[in-house]
């Protein structure tokens, strides 16, 4: 098994981008033995000659992240192929009941990110006491569980009013919005991340079956990150075609992740929130027809970016710098462009203190007979309204409101993480 720190890259093998002879007699060779019904062994033999090995070919389910440190998993930890968020009301009315059903999801979330063996049934009289999607072995999968708290938990049914973190309120409408009520809110919100769609299904199937009696979903919506941008560690491109989240300071600047992520003594929140962050989603439907008979110029021109390289306009590598202050008049990254209204860089680099983690989604048909297709928007950060909602305000009217409507999600605060098994989310929250 291996473990996952939250704040570094598992190591996977990823494959060459260039079809080389070689790669293609590699790739026509494992197609005629699997054609022809050969195993693994006659697979590593070929894997051998060619230099490579088998193992880079094959999904490692067994790998896992610790749930357990002063931050929770899920916020800065890599990136995943698949998500489900899904929101919560709740129909306990204690502050017992609350600490029971903390202790519930802590202990759930334990027993899910690692792997486990599942005893054989004895009594078939009885129901199964899981779901069997997976087999007979809970492999993790790299599986995140993260638990958040909506503002109207803090209400009057918990005591815990004088408590709420001090930046969290409800999530109301921008300019170009138009959202829907059965997509926003919740007491709480449950993110599971990991790198295969079964894995999310039946962590929600289990979490669901030992809390059915304590909480009701009021929202539900899966994401999706593309499997080769994340097999090969690259910036995951969403539906418009750009790749989304380059700006992103790495996980592995503990000093930025402070600055920008977790809530420190500096931010001067309630005690019990320290190693806690903000969470904003956003459920952004797309008009991917209309925006598919836009000119690639005028794109381009409206993200800021080239869409093929993700270079700054002018720049020739994802990563370089947009030196937008040698482009005072807007001349090549237009002042209007995502980019330069999102992170505009003046006066310092990090004018959106937050971190994205976004997925696309995809849900069906539209009455109008559009398909339903866009982004759960995610982004983290210490300060709720330097974060995301003065970033917002910058990008209110921006070009790319012709081709997007936000229609639901909300603000939530991320609990703290946990240090021990005999811990459990929430506790100082509910006991100090």
């Amino acid at each position: 098994m291996t473990k996952i720190n939250q704040n570094s890259v598992a190591q996977t093998t990823s494959h060459s981008d260039v079809d080389t002879p070689s790669n293609l007699s590699r790739r026509q060779g494992m197609k005629m033995l699997l054609a022809g019904g050969l195993g693994v062994a006659s697979i590593n033999a070929l894997a051998k000659s060619s230099g490579t090995s088998a193992s880079s070919c094959i999904h490692d389910y067994n790998q896992a992240v610790d749930y357990r440190g002063p931050h929770q998993a899920g916020v800065i930890t890599p990136d995943t192929k698949e998500a489900i968020f899904m929101a919560f009301n709740l129909s306990i009315t204690t502050a017992d009941q609350l600490r029971q059903l903390f202790k519930t999801l802590s202990a759930r979330i334990a027993f899910l990110t690692q792997p486990q063996s599942f005893p054989t049934q004895k009594n078939d009289k009885l129901p199964p006491p899981e779901s069997g999607i997976l087999g007979a072995r809970l492999e993790p999968d790299s599986l995140t569980i993260t638990l958040s708290l909506g503002a109207p938990l803090f209400d009057q049914r918990f005591g815990l009013a004088k408590k709420k973190p001090k930046k969290l309120v409800t999530m109301t409408r921008f300019p170009n919005d138009r959202l829907q009520k059965e997509w926003c809110g919740g007491d709480l919100v449950l993110q599971f991340c990991a790198n295969s769609r079964e894995s999310v299904i039946y962590a929600l199937r289990d979490i669901v079956r030992h809390t059915s009696d304590q909480m009701m979903p009021v929202w539900k919506i899966d994401g999706f990150l593309p499997a080769r941008d994340i097999d090969r560690h690259s910036t995951a491109i969403n539906l418009f075609g750009f790749k989304d989240g380059t700006g992103n300071a790495p996980a592995t600047d503990k000093q930025q992740m402070d600055d920008l992520v977790w809530i420190t003594e500096n931010n001067h929140e309630p005690d019990w929130c320290l190693g806690g962050s903000y969470q904003a989603i956003r459920l952004i439907r797309f008009n991917l027809a209309f925006w598919d008979r836009t000119p690639l110029e005028d794109q381009e021109n409206d993200f800021g970016r080239y869409k093929d390289s993700g270079a700054p306009i002018g720049m020739k590598h994802e990563m370089d710098d947009p030196q937008m202050n040698q482009d005072p008049h807007g001349d090549r990254i237009l002042f209007d462009s995502h980019m330069r209204r999102a992170e505009p860089r003046n006066p310092e680099r990090h004018v959106a203190k937050l971190r994205r983690r976004s997925f696309s989604y995809s849900l069906g048909v539209l009455p109008s007979g559009e398909i339903d297709m866009g982004l759960v928007f995610i982004s983290y950060q210490n300060d709720l309204k330097k974060g995301f909602i003065d970033t917002q305000n910058r990008l209110n009217g921006e070009p790319l409101e012709r081709y997007i409507k936000p229609f639901g999600g909300g603000y939530y605060f991320v609990l703290p993480g946990v240090n021990s098994t005999k811990d459990y989310l929430g506790r100082a929250l509910l006991e100090s």
